[in-house]
């Protein structure tokens, strides 16, 4: 979704949880990058982070248990205070319904060739740089963030003019050796669905310009849903 570009982007998001509950979801896993950038501390949560965590909270007093897996603009989640408003923070999510059995994951980490991200992944994502933030003033960090995210931008998006198959499908071909009926992936933004070497790869739609979301029923069928 990239929400918090703009002031109040996070209630079309928001009001996608409360559908998703109406229609009778008995669960919800997000696949990353809810936020332009998600920093699980305190000093970094924004209005519309609050606004989320509360929902998250409200779903799973319901019952319906939220799974946040981890996308490239997600940093530090697990151990943190954000943490118990989810059932799971984790890099991927199996799940079986229906008889079919799911995968679920970012996607960030198919493109081999994305050097850059990569670096950058390594740089942001470590101990050191988790403990590095408690020592940055809020406004401070913010500057960091946007700068580096802006440099990134401009150093990879070569990599994202083309949606990587060969990859996609290399990466999906050794999950569904394991076992796995069905590969879901966000990050790309662009909708697609392959069968792949027995198997089903669906990545998302880009909640943000859709207003769609996956729902997966009882039989295991996948559809999409609008707002």
């Amino acid at each position: 979704s990239h929400v918090g570009r703009r002031p109040g982007d996070e209630v079309p998001f928001l009001d996608a949880l409360d559908r998703a509950r109406e229609r009778g979801a008995k669960s919800i896993t997000l696949l990353g990058d809810i936020f332009h950038f998600f920093i699980a501390d305190p000093k970094f949560e924004t209005p519309a982070i609050a606004r989320f965590l509360e929902r998250a909270r409200a779903l799973k007093q319901r019952g319906i248990a939220v799974t946040y897996v981890e996308g490239n603009r997600d940093f530090f989640l697990r151990g943190s205070y954000a943490e118990s408003a989810f059932r799971s923070v984790c890099d991927e999510e199996k799940f079986e319904e229906g008889g079919r059995r799911f995968l679920a994951t970012h996607g960030d980490l198919l493109n081999e060739k994305d050097r850059p991200y990569r670096f950058w992944r390594f740089l942001s994502k470590n101990r050191v740089s988790r403990a590095a933030i408690a020592f940055l003033p809020g406004k401070a960090a913010n500057r960091l963030v946007w700068k580096a995210e802006a440099r990134l931008y401009r150093s990879n998006f070569k990599h994202k003019t083309r949606l990587p198959v060969e990859m996609i499908e290399a990466f999906a071909a050794e999950r569904f050796r394991e076992g796995v009926d069905v590969l879901l992936l966000g990050h790309f933004h662009k909708p697609w669905k392959q069968n792949v070497a027995g198997g089903v790869v669906e990545i998302l739609p880009a909640f943000v310009e859709t207003r769609q979301w996956l729902e997966i029923g009882d039989d295991g069928a996948t559809s999409l849903a609008s707002l």
